[in-house]
């Protein structure tokens, strides 16, 4: 069994992950003070909400510098939804900074006549390079749940492990560097291919 850190900064989906994680067998910490990183093999900040709200409740943990320091010195970590934009430079959503850890912005989903924002509902997963996540990569195998109104841009476009197809527009679905996995869909919502996504991340671990 893996202690797993969630951030608990007052952010949305917090309870449906941590329910997701035990229920893979993993043990789970609420973490409000940067000195509980030192009992976790890995730290996930979920999320579903607003841009600016996020990053002035995540300044009010103190935690800001100690989530920084874990992804820089390559220790496990797994953003989820606002939890993946938070690392960007910015949002076009809000005037606050991001955490600046992946380099680039997040942006407002163009309009399309055949779509809809907010983007809700069911996508199946394209991979766009070798993932630790998507072992079956056959068409139709990795239908996951999204829920968000932007999408992220990161300016080094070989981070993306998978994408999806928003009408005629691809979105990001999938960031992967090292020990740092996140994605824009909710893995906790995803029925079957999102567990099997969580214990192929906890099993990388």
């Amino acid at each position: 069994m893996k202690k797993i850190g969630l951030i608990d900064y007052g952010m949305g989906n917090i309870h449906s992950v941590e329910r997701s994680i035990e229920n893979l067998g993993e043990e789970v910490l609420l973490i409000n003070h940067k000195v509980q990183f030192k009992q976790c093999k890995a730290i996930v900040i979920p999320g579903q909400g607003a841009f600016d709200p996020a990053i002035q409740n995540l300044t009010e943990t103190g935690l800001i510098q100690e989530v920084k320091d874990w992804i820089y010195e390559g220790k496990s970590f797994l953003g989820i939804c606002l939890g993946l934009q938070l690392l960007f430079d910015e949002s076009d959503e809000g005037s606050q900074k991001g955490l600046g850890i992946i380099k680039g912005n997040v942006k407002k989903i163009p309009n399309i006549e055949t779509q809809r924002i907010p983007h809700i509902g069911w996508c199946n997963l394209i991979p766009t390079k070798e993932s630790n996540l998507i072992i079956d990569d056959s068409r139709d195998s990795n239908w996951v749940y999204f829920d968000h109104s932007y999408y992220i841009n990161p300016y080094d476009k070989n981070l993306i492990s998978a994408e999806v197809e928003y009408g005629s527009f691809k979105l990001a679905a999938i960031i992967e560097d090292g020990n740092l996995v996140a994605c824009q869909f909710h893995p906790e919502k995803s029925g079957r291919t999102g567990e099997l996504l969580l214990r192929r991340w906890i099993n990388n671990i």
